[in-house]
């Protein structure tokens, strides 16, 4: 499964990135991993054959060299976030995960032009999006959303820049890039509240299954899981492409 695929992975040093890495490399898949530090990727994927790094930040990179990483590699996960800290939630870059998403949509154009004058065939990359059960689905698709939550969480994107710079970059995806690109596919994957452990049974639902003040749970190895699945299998890409999946615990831990 491994052989017919190779990851660009952005925010790889993070808790859920640093298990998509983990998990990728597990299956043998070539992965490629743009992060500012990498002495802060997962314990034992540096040195690891398959795992090529580029220590850079990746909102620093110009379009044409973002689409020289991308070269070879037909997914992209973005595990981008804001870190959970006062400066993290209300300092610069607001728009980090906005930016980023934005930035690989060039990339990807750009790296398609070029194959396409070389005379290759340039297939659609797959972009994968980490997200939050808070971002909402385009035309109140998310019908257990009464008009209490969609009030916070509209004083939320209006006063917390993480919730607005998640919410625009789906918005981004859903809107301006579509269902229908010939360069890009995406599904943005919306986890519930995020905890610790090993991958066990989970669910994945079309919509969302609880209330923002009633949440559900989910492993931060399971958002993983399935992230992976969508790199790898093409029969679960194409069941979820172009959808906005929430990813929650069969069971609440323990």
């Amino acid at each position: 499964m491994g052989i017919d695929h190779r990851v660009l992975i952005l925010g790889a040093t993070g808790r859920t990135g640093g298990c998509a890495l983990t998990q990728l490399l597990e299956r043998g898949v070539p992965v490629r991993a743009i992060v500012r530090s990498a002495a802060r990727l997962p314990e034992g994927s540096v040195g690891n054959p398959l795992l090529e790094v580029v220590e850079a930040d990746v909102l620093a990179l110009p379009t044409e060299v973002l689409a020289e990483h991308l070269a070879g590699c037909d997914t992209v996960i973005s595990c981008l976030g804001h870190t959970i800290s006062v400066r993290g939630v209300l300092g610069p870059p607001h728009d980090l995960v906005g930016q980023a998403v934005r930035l690989v949509r060039d990339a990807v154009d750009t790296s398609q032009r070029k194959q396409s004058a070389a005379g290759q065939p340039a297939a659609p990359v797959r972009l994968i999006l980490m997200s939050s059960v808070s971002v909402n689905q385009p035309e109140r698709a998310d019908a257990r959303r009464g008009r209490g939550e969609r009030a916070y969480m509209w004083g939320m994107r209006a006063l917390v820049p993480p919730a607005r710079d998640n919410q625009r970059a789906a918005d981004f995806l859903v809107h301006e890039v579509g269902p229908a690109d010939a360069n890009l596919q995406w599904v943005i994957v919306r986890p519930d509240t995020l905890t610790e452990g090993a991958v066990a049974e989970y669910r994945v639902h079309e919509a969302l299954v609880s209330s923002l003040f009633k949440p559900d749970s989910t492993r931060m190895s399971e958002v993983a899981h399935f992230m992976c699945e969508l790199a790898t299998d093409d029969a679960t890409w194409k069941r979820w492409r172009s959808r906005m999946p929430v990813i929650v615990d069969a069971q609440p831990p323990a």
